[in-house]
């Protein structure tokens, strides 16, 4: 029989405080090569912005930076609350790091190859599906044909294809997911909504998880700073609703009241133009002797 499973750490606080320790690359290496379709090993974590501990550590949004065995960077964000420029930023965030990771006086062919993967926590652009992947080529205006490498390039660049010049970006939309685990990838996105890992899953890396992100096994302080955490992201998502989603409500609110004004100015325009009276003017818009013959005026 199946035991039941014990309360995990979310993903997003293991990234915070776990999984940046080598002991525990294998939950990484797992997630990645899940994702990837292929075995990563990573080599090391660098420093992001998310590293800094400072007393105005966002909950939003957490980030962990890893350069695996191939030289390749991969950056790996979890952003909870909605951003209109949430694909420019990911965009920023890439290109930063290119510029970063380039030795001045270094030939363009050093540039370093991106791997940018996101996974949020809100409705990003239209689409149902869960998990997005995107690339840059270059196809023919005329023929259609997509551009390829030379040999030389391909020697150089150590790859076939112009795709895996560019950074590559992999945006998993987590909500989308309905649940139902088909392959181990979607375990892994099952694990990454609902905090749990299943008794018959196999993903890489998720045994491992279900491991280290035990609940039960970290200390009281650590129990006590999740807790925190855990809090602070439902205080987060309160201020974003009062502020943004409230804020819209008011406004479609004013924007109504403000659209039935004009259209009753309208009419009385209207009436006004075939010089009907003001009284009778008065009587079938609501509008006052005063407002009225402000439109006289205009």
């Amino acid at each position: 029989m199946a035991t039941k499973n014990r309360k995990l750490i979310s993903f997003d606080w293991a990234i915070k405080k776990i999984l940046r320790s080598k002991a525990n690359f294998e939950v990484l290496e797992g997630f990645l090569s899940e994702l990837l379709f292929d075995e990563i090993t990573i080599k090391e974590i660098l420093e992001s912005e998310s590293n800094k501990e400072t007393r105005e550590d966002k909950f939003n949004r957490l980030d962990i930076k890893v350069k695996n065995s191939k030289d390749e960077i991969v950056l790996i964000e979890i952003q909870y609350n909605g951003e209109l420029d949430y694909l420019q930023r990911i965009l920023y965030a890439s290109a930063k790091t290119i510029v970063e990771h380039i030795k001045e006086r270094e030939p363009y062919a050093k540039i370093v190859k991106v791997i940018s993967i996101n996974i949020v926590y809100f409705d990003l652009g239209e689409g149902d599906d869960y998990i997005y992947h995107g690339t840059t080529s270059f196809k023919g205006m005329h023929n259609h044909a997509f551009l390829k490498l030379t040999a030389n390039q391909a020697e150089l660049y150590k790859t076939e294809k112009i795709e895996s010049v560019y950074p590559e970006y992999y945006l998993i939309k987590v909500n989308n997911f309905n649940d139902v685990a088909k392959d181990t990838l979607d375990e892994w996105v099952y694990f990454l909504k609902n905090e749990d890992v299943k008794d018959n899953f196999k993903a890489k890396g998720l045994a491992k998880a279900k491991e280290v992100l035990d609940y039960m096994k970290c200390s009281e302080e650590e129990k006590c700073e999740y807790e925190y955490y855990k809090e602070s992201l439902h205080y987060q998502a309160s201020m974003y609703e009062s502020t943004y989603v409230v804020g819209h409500m008011e406004g479609e609110k004013k924007g109504k009241i403000e659209g039935k004004m004009e259209r009753t100015l309208e009419i009385a325009r209207a009436l006004k133009a075939q010089n009907i009276a003001v009284a009778v003017i008065m009587a079938t818009t609501g509008l006052t002797q005063g407002e009225i013959e402000g439109l006289m005026l205009n």
